[in-house]
Parts: structure tokens; sequence; C-alpha cells
């Protein structure tokens, strides 16, 4: 949908005008790869780096994105002329809506950043300029492993952060390879630490080892048992450990969480209160390992979510509060005290999915559903009205506002 009401030919005007008098006219020689459903998957797959333009032509922000862009294209093309190593790409939104609708693109310009054809959950946020978009190459081509030159090392790891730590018997091997590729894509995740050769010895007793550390002093290693050689095991593993199956969401990834695309259950809890936190990773373990993928598991911090809490009719003083966020609605789950009860919290989800959440939302319980003297499993409504309190919001203000707006009051 076009958000703009501006003439495409006026946008022209403007920027082949403007532009040039900021200093900002394309340059001749950039090397932007326009992507399309033939090629995508190709280009994707085989550059160690790629950072995609997803623009529409008639957005004005997209056509003063471009010549930034291809400026920064050649900078990035002078210092890595590897053109496998880094491609910056681009793709037209409104020809090929499809792509954009492949990886979730809503507004535009958008910049996503590709490791060896995934793409990485932080989409590049910094500023639009030359500089900064070079800069964040840059960075994306520093090491994410730090390579130990003795095993004393081990003792200073911080293990306040998830660790990683491999130990080979040389770099240039394909088990060290792999390790690489997967470092590089959960750099942002994990710390990733390595050994080599002698230093490495006494911990490959039975060849290259693989180990995380999880975060806590006394908790023990965990040890890799795949082959390395295998991409796919190796980086399904190490996701694993890095990525926790339920997240903390803040202010700060708040809108990235969202862009993933997939339905929130949301754990509102005081920092004070481990022990709700703790049953509900117990139970989301217990009860959802299959629904990952489906549904994002996160927990949030009552007293810093006072407002979404307000729009589901809570406070603090409710807490420990879960509710399901469909982005259209919010569903209140009916008692934290029936978390335990088997079966009762992966009911609550498959009843989002299967819709029936929504269907009382707006129409109340369905009375084939249950029978006298059975509680209902389905979700609380937010109110009795049809409508969310979301959605009485002005258009222009999302749930994240608010969150924002929160942050501002702290």
């Amino acid at each position: 949908m076009k958000l703009l009401a501006i003439s495409p030919s006026l946008a022209i005007r403007f920027v082949t005008v403007i532009l040039p008098m900021m200093g900002l006219s394309t340059p001749g020689q950039a090397e932007i790869t326009s992507l399309d459903s033939g090629n995508i998957d190709d280009v994707l797959n085989n550059a160690g780096v790629a950072l995609v333009n997803f623009y529409a032509d008639w957005c004005r922000f997209s056509q003063m994105l471009h010549p930034i862009f291809e400026e920064a294209s050649n900078i990035v093309r002078e210092e890595f002329p590897d053109t496998k190593q880094v491609v910056f790409a681009r793709v037209d939104c409104d020809q090929h809506s499809d792509i954009a609708q492949r990886y979730r693109i809503t507004k535009y310009p958008t910049l996503k950043l590709f490791r060896n054809g995934m793409m990485m959950k932080r989409e590049y946020r910094g500023q639009r300029s030359v500089t900064a978009i070079a800069d964040f190459i840059r960075q994306q081509q520093v090491d994410p492993v730090k390579e130990m030159h003795s095993l004393e090392d081990l003792n200073t790891v911080d293990r306040s952060k998830r660790n990683i730590i491999g130990f080979f018997e040389k770099k240039d091997s394909d088990n060290y390879h792999t390790y690489e590729k997967v470092s590089n894509i959960l750099r942002d995740d994990c710390t990733f630490l390595a050994a080599f050769g002698a230093v490495s010895e006494p911990e490959r007793f039975s060849g290259d080892n693989v180990i995380y550390k999880p975060v806590g002093e006394n908790i023990p290693d965990m040890v890799y048992l795949g082959s390395l050689t295998n991409f796919d095991l190796t980086y399904a593993w190490a996701q694993d450990k890095c990525v926790p199956l339920v997240r903390e969401i803040t202010f700060e990834n708040g809108e990235e969480l969202t862009e993933e695309g997939i339905p929130f259950l949301i754990l509102f809890h005081v920092k004070e209160d481990p022990d709700s936190l703790e049953k509900f990773q117990h139970e989301v373990a217990r009860q959802l390992i299959s629904e990952k993928g489906s549904i994002n598991f996160l927990h949030a911090d009552c007293d810093k979510f006072r407002h979404p809490l307000l729009h589901i009719q809570k406070t603090p003083a409710d807490c420990p509060v879960i509710a399901i966020d469909s982005f259209r609605h919010m569903y209140v789950f009916p008692d934290f005290k029936d978390l335990s009860i088997p079966g009762k919290l992966r009911q609550f989800v498959l009843d989002l999915h299967s819709g029936k959440l929504h269907r009382e939302f707006h129409h109340g319980p369905d009375p084939t559903d249950s029978t006298p003297g059975q509680e209902d499993t389905g979700g609380e409504a937010v109110s009795s009205h049809p409508e969310s309190s979301f959605q009485k919001l002005a258009p222009s203000e999302t749930r994240y506002t608010i969150l924002r707006r929160d942050r501002d009051e702290l």
C-alpha cells in the first residue's frame, strides 16, 4: 500500500535536483545486484555477507537512499574486492512483492543483512549515510572468534554471557571452517572462542571438540556430539544454546522481535520474582517445544511495561500474568496458577492457531466447547468490546510506540 501521496515524477525531480546539491550524486561505478525470484537464492547463498536494500520506487526515502547506498557499495568494494565476500543488492518490492512477503518487509526502505543466505534477525538501523553503512559492513568483517593462547584463558571467560569454545588441531580445516561460519551467523547471540594446535591438545582427546559454557558459575559445560563438518547440525546445536527458548522483550528489541512475524506468548513478571519465570520456562519447554517457530516465547518486566498491561486491564500488582499478542488482539491466560496443569498452556497456544481465541474474543465462549462443571481452556478476552485496546489507538500509534513511551517515562 502506498503510504505517501506523492507524484513519482515530482519525487524524481526532487531527488534529481536536491541530492546533487547535497553532494550525494550517484556514482558511476556502483555494483548493486538487482534481485528477483530467479537469482535471489543463488546470489545470497554464495555471499559471505550481503546487505539488501528493500525499496519501493514511489517512496521518497527509498529514492534518497539509492545514491547513498551506491556510494557506500563503491567504498566497500575497494576495501573488499572479492565479489563473493560482500554483496550489495536491492529488491524492488513493488515488482517483487513475493520476495517482500517472504522476508516480511512492511516498510521502505529496509536494509537487511544476510550471511551465507541466512537473513540475520537484526536489520540495519544505523544512520543512512555513506560512512555509517560502510562502517557497518567493516564491522561485519571482523572475526567473531577470539583465539585463546593458553587454556588458562578459560578461567577468565565471562560467565554472565553464553560462550561457545572450540578446540581444533588447526585453523585450516573443514571442522574449523564450519565453526567459523556458525560463529559469524550467531555472533550477536554468543561469544565464540577457539584454541589451536598444542594449546588445544589437552581438550582434543577424541578429536576436535566444541563445548558450550552456559551463563552461571557452577553450571556444567555441554559438549557438541555431532559432526563438525555438518553445518546444519552444528548450527542447530549452537542456535539452541545461544538463543534462549524464552527471551526477554525490551524497549531495544521489541520492534526487532515483531519483525520476526510470529505471535508472542509473554510472561509479565516483576524482576524480584524469579520463581514465576523459572516455572514459565519449565512449562514452555515441557509443553510447547514443538511450537517453537510458530510463536515467540518471551518475558517482560511488569514495572517497565505498565502500558501494555493497562491495555489488557492489568497492573504490576496482578503479575505474574501470561498473555498472547497476536498483533491483532491480546488474549490473557485465565490464571497463572493453572500453568502447571498438564496441557493447559499448550491448549492456550493451540486455541490461538485454530482461531478459537479470536472467535471467542468477538463472540464469547463457544457453548458447545465445554460442559457444565468444566472450565474453558481458552483465553480471557481483553475486553467485551469487539476491538482490542490497541486498535482504539490513533492509527499512527502502535503497541511499540507505547513501549517507547514507557521507556521515556522511566
